[in-house]
């Protein structure tokens, strides 16, 4: 079916904290070419809300409105450029751990430090997804997508992103209303492999591989985040919920002068520090309160231990926000 309209829509099944919550509307759409069907559907002045995986986000209530839910799938090599670089280009609905794998098949290198990343290939621009010492942003060509107010087409290349550190004009005001549709990546057929991020390195260097392919790369990824964070399926988790703070050069020697042994790198626009160390110090790893906890293993990431609401995981996360403020500054 190309285009699916339910009314209610349960939406507990369709977010990895797997909290309960409905939707008054879900158009689910399995075809570009049915989007703008899809959109002459809506309310007069309504503007919906996209639901990918569902890896992102959380439903603190129901939501009274429609809930666009894109599941088109596809992808392609596009171009084959002169020398040894490829355009792969993607359907928004395609998940994203099923297209690094299948772009490591094609011997097209350069996302397999992004191997195992939960949600949709549609999603991935807009907070510039990045682990392990690459970032969406160095392999990006540019996207098309859709004014879900006035139905306009553009096409946006990787200046007009504007991408930083988890973020994209897509996260900034006016960037809701677009719609991405699909993406287009720009990728290598040489496999130069990329291990120079700390963790990584160790792991690679423990499993005694000196010269690293990028499928080595992919696996230890995957056996890294496999072994740090819990399973959705398992455990309700949205992955990382906080987001390193990247401070200034004077509040970031303030923060050093207080607190001489926190993590730190540099980063475009001053100096990046450990959310996780923060939430650690303030004693709440592995704090639960109800249902909604901090997890055990890992500061970032927030779990529903059972029956949490998305209220109730939202209380905590500002619970731990509030400790980090009260603490650091």
């Amino acid at each position: 079916m190309a285009l699916e309209i339910v009314a209610n829509a349960e939406l507990s099944g369709l977010n990895t904290f797997g909290v309960a919550a409905r939707a008054a509307r879900m158009l689910s759409v399995d075809a570009t070419e049915d989007i703008g069907r899809a959109l002459a559907l809506l309310p007069r002045g309504e503007t919906p809300l996209v639901l990918g995986g569902g890896s992102n986000v959380l439903f603190t209530r129901d939501f009274d409105g429609t809930i666009l839910r894109m599941r088109t799938r596809g992808r392609r090599i596009l171009e084959q450029r002169a020398g040894s670089e490829a355009v792969v280009e993607v359907q928004a609905g395609e998940p994203w751990a099923e297209l690094v794998r299948w772009t490591l098949e094609q011997r097209l290198y350069g996302l397999e430090n992004l191997s195992l990343i939960p949600g949709c290939a549609g999603a991935a621009p807009i907070q510039n997804i990045g682990a392990y010492g690459v970032e969406l942003c160095e392999h990006f060509e540019a996207l098309d997508a859709v004014d879900l107010e006035t139905g306009e087409h553009r096409e946006f290349d990787n200046a007009a992103c504007r991408f930083a550190y988890r973020d994209s004009v897509f996260k900034n005001a006016g960037g809701a209303r677009w719609l991405i549709v699909r993406v287009r990546l720009r990728l290598s057929r040489v496999a130069r492999a990329r291990f120079d991020y700390g963790e990584l390195r160790e792991e690679l260097a423990r499993a005694s591989i000196a010269k690293p392919a990028p499928e080595d790369v992919a696996r230890t990824v995957i056996a890294l985040r496999t072994r740090k964070l819990p399973d959705p399926a398992q455990l309700g988790n949205a992955g990382s919920f906080f987001k390193n703070p990247v401070l200034e050069d004077a509040q970031a020697a303030v923060l050093r002068a207080r607190e001489p042994q926190i993590p730190h790198w540099p980063a475009t626009g001053g100096l990046k520090f450990s959310a996780a160390w923060m939430i650690e110090r303030c004693g709440m790893k592995g704090l639960r309160d109800g249902d909604a906890g901090v997890h055990a293993h890992h500061a970032l990431v927030l779990v529903n231990h059972g029956h949490a609401s998305g209220a109730q995981i939202w209380a905590l996360a500002t619970r731990v926000r509030d400790a980090v403020a009260d603490r650091f500054g």
